[in-house]
């Protein structure tokens, strides 16, 4: 079982580096969000999949030991590319057409989606406590939705879809995490055929962008690449069932963000469905340790 394999320093680490990623892409969501209102996503994607891609060279470069952008993985990496350029594409159209509380309602999901993926396509066993977790956070979430769910449209189509999409890529990455330790090259690639696809759409929809906008643009391509880079490095620690309800604590920094830059005011479902979500991580952390101990507790009587 991975649960009993996995040793604290790694959960540490893996938990560490999720905490970091929800905070970087939640600066970019909430640059996404931005654009949305302005600009066509070939405009933002074709930069930003350009900018991380030659960040991703650089900094294999600049390490001590470079690797290059090799896989060992490419039908894997094939797939994560393809996965991440229509999961990029849905969520920017998603974000334009839904508040955050119900994109986040959709994203609530991806849990779920991981758990029921995770034994057939990475042959990771769930844990019974595990599913009550994920059902702790999905409820936790469905706290955030002011409106319910009751009609459903465009919007809620396009964000189930992205959802599903970037189930598949996080399964890919946590499938080539476990075989390739060149972690950069799953930044690069797909980040290059997401500059690639996007700049073939360029054409048919650009708009003049003032320096500002640029500038942003550039920013959402460095928070990208680092949040990526990060999340890549959590999914060679944890499982997926793990990482992804822990993906979910960006709702938190996306609040201080609504507040701070969108003038949002949380109401108290919000507070609720966080505290239910926090609790659901750190339920789900402990039976990844749990399994663990009690193991090396047995190992040292014997």
């Amino acid at each position: 079982m991975i649960a009993a394999r996995t040793g604290g320093a790694a959960i540490l680490t893996g938990v560490g580096l999720t905490i970091g990623y929800t905070a970087l892409i939640s600066g970019a969501d909430a640059i996404t969000k931005m654009f949305a209102a302005s600009y066509a996503a070939p405009q933002l994607f074709a930069l930003s999949g350009g900018i991380v891609a030659l960040l991703a060279v650089l900094a294999d470069r600049a390490g001590p030991a470079p690797r290059g952008v090799r896989t060992a993985c490419p039908r894997a990496m094939a797939i994560r590319s393809a996965a991440t350029v229509l999961g990029a594409a849905a969520f920017f159209h998603a974000f334009r057409l839904l508040p955050f509380a119900e994109v986040f309602l959709f994203i609530a999901m991806i849990p779920l989606f991981a758990a029921l993926l995770s034994g057939p396509v990475l042959g990771e066993s769930v844990r019974p406590q595990a599913w009550g977790a994920l059902m702790l956070g999905l409820v936790g979430l469905l706290w955030v939705a002011p409106a319910g769910i009751s009609s459903l449209g465009l919007g809620h189509a396009v964000a189930l879809a992205a959802v599903l999409l970037g189930t598949i890529s996080m399964m890919a990455s946590r499938y080539i995490g476990t075989r390739d330790v060149n972690l950069l090259a799953q930044v690069f690639w797909p980040n290059l055929a997401l500059a690639g696809v996007m700049a073939c759409a360029l054409p048919f929809v650009w708009a003049p962008m003032g320096r500002a906008d640029l500038g942003w643009a550039c920013a959402y391509g460095a928070l990208l690449f680092a949040a990526r880079w990060l999340l890549v490095g959590a999914f060679r620690a944890l499982p997926a069932y793990v990482i992804t309800p822990l993906m979910n604590l960006q709702f938190l920094w996306m609040v201080v963000i609504g507040a701070a830059i969108f003038g949002e005011v949380p109401g108290a479902a919000i507070y609720i469905g966080a505290t239910l979500v926090i609790t659901a991580g750190v339920w789900l952390i402990y039976d990844q340790v749990y399994p663990a101990a009690t193991m090396r507790r047995v190992v040292t009587a014997e």
